[in-house]
């Protein structure tokens, strides 16, 4: 995410006094229930929807996730990259390709 976009969405929180309610858990809560409402969009049709609907609720999710690795102190590339390694070890190419299985079926 570019920085400028960092700070408008840090701004935001400052400019409103939002900090004291961003908790860990509060925070969790919220990517939960916004991750709610995006999977919404898709409730009764999976390629009938509102793609505008979609980006708003997707940016609320992404919003929420910034302001949860701001309270931890995280690092969005690091845990990435972390959890990308773990991924790759789970699901190597040879045996993943193409298929959905979960990693202790493949």
């Amino acid at each position: 995410m570019k920085q400028e976009t960092i700070d408008r969405i840090r701004k935001f929180s400052e400019d409103r006094d939002w900090d004291q309610f961003h908790s860990p858990a509060n925070l969790a809560k919220s990517i939960s229930i916004e991750a709610g409402e995006l999977l919404e969009c898709f409730q009764w049709s999976d390629t009938d929807y509102d793609i505008e609907h979609v980006k708003e609720e997707l940016a609320d999710v992404i919003v929420y996730c910034r302001d949860m690795l701001d309270k931890l102190g995280l690092d969005e590339d690091e845990i990435v990259n972390a959890k990308m390694d773990q991924n790759e070890a789970k699901y190597p190419v040879d045996r993943a390709k193409g298929k959905a299985d979960k990693y202790d079926r493949l």
